[in-house]
């Protein structure tokens, strides 16, 4: 009863000590709120107002045709510009887009010569280029096979593909960058909190103090582990009822309770990974760069940017004991999906042997600086 009371206690000088960091607070008030939501709408896989001209060198119904069939969302009110001007206006970055449609195409398509029409693209935005290059050879291609026919009706195909999108119909970005962003940002700001608590106790000298109370070693790891871990937790609650649901309008599809209890079972592992940051950092400049090297590759290799799948095997491997890549896996099968707890018990498995592990291996490490402290 005693170590839980110094705990509990201890928990609580985090907590003050927290909220007395403005910059801080303010910091883990915008990941979960600002960050998130910008996250979320300000990044899109498809493409949206892409810039587009073209080179009319021919001059025809169909080449105006063309012209009319590219509008918004998807692309600006196209463009026309000469054919000398294309490799300038590139240049320049005023076009992702240039279509050069030749002279005398109309008639040589009628004349069934099978004429060339050139596509020009920035590809320095590489995702949309490539996306935006089907979206314009399908736009065309339907255009074309429209005016040969003569009308807008398509023949019967001989097989009806019907196309059924599961957990996405309508193919919101916003649902799976909105998620994302908020599993990004447990990661980052549960062991940037921890790790800065250690550090901030060295730097300030108040871990002298401690050292001469009768607490243990794991009674103050715990205490950093539940006040941080709480701070995060709340946050991430706020955050998914107030951003995602209210505000982006992201259906959750299965428990919240479930999900959070994994939630929990992920903040023992980063807290436990912040304090062993913390503790072998030797000042909070060290401690920000194995930052930026630890979660960049947690987030890289958790299977949340892309799939898992497209890693190499050997990677795969690997990530298999990496905590990040099950924490995604389980998010993903409740919050899509509506996975039970059959379905995701395995990740919670793995989570909380790996998070136990390296917990006891951090304490082990912190009780040895303190010692070397004393």
């Amino acid at each position: 009863m005693t170590s839980l009371l110094n705990i509990f206690w201890l928990g609580l000088k985090e907590l003050r000590s927290l909220s007395s960091d403005v910059v801080m607070v303010l910091f883990v008030v915008y990941a979960f709120s600002g960050a998130i939501y910008i996250q979320a709408t300000g990044t899109s896989s498809e493409v949206n107002n892409a810039s587009i001209a073209f080179v009319d060198e021919d001059g025809s119904a169909l080449s105006k045709e063309l012209m009319n069939a590219f509008y918004p969302p998807y692309f600006q009110v196209p463009g026309t510009i000469a054919a000398s001007e294309v490799e300038y206006a590139m240049d320049e970055g005023r076009f992702m887009f240039v279509v050069d449609i030749p002279p005398l195409f109309e008639d040589d398509l009628r004349a069934g010569r099978h004429p060339d029409i050139q596509l020009n693209i920035d590809a320095t935005a590489m995702q949309q280029a490539g996306i935006g290059a089907n979206y314009i050879k399908n736009i065309i291609n339907d255009r074309i096979a429209n005016f040969m026919k003569r009308t807008d009706a398509s023949a019967r195909e001989p097989v009806n593909l019907v196309i059924r999108k599961m957990f996405n119909p309508s193919g919101e970005s916003t649902w799976f960058s909105s998620v994302v962003a908020i599993i990004n940002q447990v990661s980052m700001l549960t062991i940037i909190l921890t790790g800065a608590a250690v550090i901030r106790e060295r730097e300030h000298g108040t871990l002298e103090h401690l050292l001469v109370m009768p607490l243990t070693a794991f009674e103050i790891a715990m205490a950093k582990v539940w006040a941080n871990g709480l701070v995060i937790l709340v946050a991430t609650a706020l955050s998914l009822f107030l951003v995602v649901q209210m505000t982006l309008q992201v259906p959750f599809a299965g428990s919240h309770a479930l999900w959070f209890g994994g939630v929990v079972l992920y903040l023992f592992f980063t807290t436990a990974l912040g304090i062993f940051l913390g503790t072998i950092a030797r000042s909070m400049a060290q401690f920000s760069l194995l930052i930026i090297l630890v979660v960049v590759v947690m987030q890289l290799l958790s299977g949340g940017s892309t799939p898992v799948e497209s890693q190499p095997e050997w990677l795969q491997c690997l990530t298999f004991f990496l905590p990040s890549r099950h924490f995604v896996s389980f998010s993903q099968s409740i919050i899509y999906r509506g996975g039970g707890l059959k379905a995701v018990w395995p990740h919670y498995l793995m989570v909380s042997v790996i998070g136990l592990g390296f917990f006891v291996y951090s304490l082990a490490l912190f009780r040895k600086s303190i010692a070397v402290t004393k």
